[in-house]
C-alpha cells in the first residue's frame, strides 16, 4: 500500500502499523505451523528409524532440516518486522511532539502579544515607590505613637510603683518618711571602736506594725 499524500500523518502512520500487526500475526501462524511440522517429522524419522527404513529416515531428515530453516527465516522476519514498528512508533512519537511544541509556540506568541512588558515594569515600578512610601509613613506614625504612648505609661507606671510602696509602708505620699533629717546628716568621727548597726525593728521600733512588716519583706528579700 503507497503513502497516500492527501492523508493526515498521523493516519498513515496508523495504517502502516496495523499492516505491520497483521504481517507479523501472520508470520507467528506460519511459524505455528512448521513448528507442528517439525514434531511430526521428528516423530516419522523415530519410527522409520526403528523400523530400519534408512531411505525414508534420509528424506524425512532433508524435510526437517528445510522446515527449520524456514523457522529460523520467519523469526528473523518477524524481528524485522517489529523493528519497523518501533520506527513508526517513534516517528509517530516526534510527530506529537513536533503538534503540541507548534501549539505551544502558537500560544506563547499570543500571550507575548497581549502583554505590555514596558506597561508592566512602568507599573512595579510605582507599586515598588507606593509600597516604600507607604511602609515609611507607618513606621515614622508607629514611633511617634510609641514615643507619646512610653512617656505618659511609663510616667503612670512609676506613679502606680511608688504609690503601692507607700501603702505597703503605711506612709501617704505627701509625708515624710521617719527621721529622714537623722539620716541625712553626715556621721561624726568616731574614736571608739566601730558599732554594729542594729537590725531593723529592733529597740523602740519593735512596737510599729508597719516597720515590722518592712523588715519581714526585707528578710524574705535576703533570703
Amino acid at each position: 500500500m503507497g503513502l497516500n499524500s492527501s492523508k493526515p500523518l498521523k493516519e498513515v502512520l496508523r495504517e502502516n502499523k496495523r499492516m505491520i500487526n497483521r504481517a507479523i500475526r501472520e508470520l507467528d501462524r506460519e511459524k505455528a505451523g512448521l513448528e507442528r511440522e517439525e514434531k511430526m517429522l521428528t516423530n516419522e524419522i523415530k519410527k522409520a528409524a526403528k523400523a530400519n527404513q534408512m531411505a525414508s529416515v534420509k528424506i524425512m531428515a532433508k524435510d526437517l532440516v528445510r522446515t527449520r530453516q524456514y523457522i529460523n527465516k520467519f523469526i528473523e522476519m518477524r524481528s524485522h518486522l517489529q523493528g519497523v514498528a518501533l520506527k513508526l512508533q517513534t516517528v509517530k512519537s516526534h510527530q506529537a511532539m513536533a503538534e503540541a511544541m507548534k501549539s505551544t509556540a502558537v500560544a506563547m506568541k499570543k500571550m507575548n502579544k497581549a502583554v505590555d512588558v514596558p506597561t508592566i515594569a512602568k507599573m512595579m515600578a510605582e507599586f515598588e515607590r507606593e509600597n516604600a512610601r507607604t511602609e515609611l509613613m507607618q513606621e515614622t506614625m508607629g514611633d511617634a505613637i510609641d514615643d507619646a504612648l512610653e512617656e505618659e505609661d511609663t510616667a503612670e507606671e512609676e506613679d502606680r510603683i511608688v504609690g503601692q510602696v507607700l501603702d505597703e509602708i503605711g506612709i501617704s505620699f505627701g509625708e515624710e518618711l521617719p527621721q529622714a533629717s537623722q539620716g541625712m546628716a553626715s556621721p561624726a568621727v568616731s574614736t571608739g571602736p566601730a558599732k554594729v548597726a542594729e537590725p531593723v525593728g529592733a529597740g523602740g521600733s519593735a512596737d510599729d506594725p508597719a516597720l515590722n512588716d518592712l523588715e519581714a519583706r526585707l528578710n524574705n528579700l535576703k533570703r
